[in-house]
């Protein structure tokens, strides 16, 4: 019997508006002011920099705190890559018995596990009522 204590996930639609903001590519000192207009770069699109694969990434609002080990917590954005080839190590989400979790993919003598990061999750077997959904791409969360 499985028991799972899953991360829930609400999709949201990806609609990449191209938002250009300016890129300074220094190191930033915590302490002494510094003149930054000299060093400004070419701007970036933040949302072509997250979502590589547009076509096959959602974005997903994170619902609990199994994956706080790993600096993602709840009401974290998630970008999820479907083509992504998931690979031990890989922070995964996965459908087990149809519910859909965020863990971290383990291959543990020679079985594949996924793995909360937070204690008091168990781990789960990936068998056949498990199905890998897509791999995690990059974590989005607005500091209050």
């Amino acid at each position: 019997m499985v028991v799972m204590f899953p991360v829930r996930l609400h999709t949201v639609p990806i609609r990449l508006v191209p938002r250009e903001i300016a890129l300074l590519l220094i190191k930033t000192p915590a302490g002494f002011p510094s003149p930054a207009q000299d060093d400004l770069e070419e701007p970036i699109d933040l949302g072509a920099w997250l979502v590589q694969h547009p076509a096959a990434s959602y974005i997903m609002r994170v619902e609990g705190n199994s994956m706080t080990g790993a600096g993602i917590l709840h009401d974290d954005f998630i970008i999820v890559n479907r083509a992504k080839k998931p690979r031990a190590g890989s922070i995964v989400v996965a459908l087990v018995h149809g519910d859909r979790t965020l863990k971290r993919l383990a291959r543990i003598e020679g079985r594949f596990w996924l793995i909360p990061e937070a204690e008091g999750y168990p781990n789960t077997l990936v068998d056949e009522n498990v199905e890998i959904w897509g791999v995690l791409d990059g974590v989005a969360r607005r500091l209050p």
